[in-house]
């Protein structure tokens, strides 16, 4: 197995939030898809401190939309898992799922 870069557990929740959203993934969205699927709220400094250092590791890229009147002119900048990124959460997902083999959680079912 190649090692590539490691990733806490919080870069872990961001990038699998920007892989649910898809082409709809900037800040806000991440945020409040974290909040909806772990009911854990982030703060917006550190979820943008997140995003910029897996940006600097080189496993999301990002974009900037176009500016709108509703945000005072301001653009979104949109965020995209690329293949880098895709393998990284691959190989940590697969260590977990590795970890979890025979044991047993309340309430949870591995197949």
């Amino acid at each position: 197995m190649s090692a590539g870069p490691s990733l806490g557990e919080f870069e872990q929740v961001v990038l699998l939030a920007i892989l649910r959203l898809g082409d709809n993934a900037y800040g806000v969205t991440i945020g409040a898809e974290i909040t909806a699927c772990t009911s854990r709220e982030p703060a917006p400094g550190a979820l943008y401190t997140t995003l910029d250092r897996l940006e600097d590791k080189g496993l999301v890229t990002s974009r900037l939309g176009d500016p709108t009147p509703q945000r005072g002119g301001r653009a979104k900048r949109y965020f995209t898992l690329n293949s880098k990124g895709l393998a990284a959460i691959t190989r940590a997902q697969q260590s977990y799922r590795r970890l979890l083999e025979g044991c047993e959680l309340p309430g949870l079912n591995y197949a």
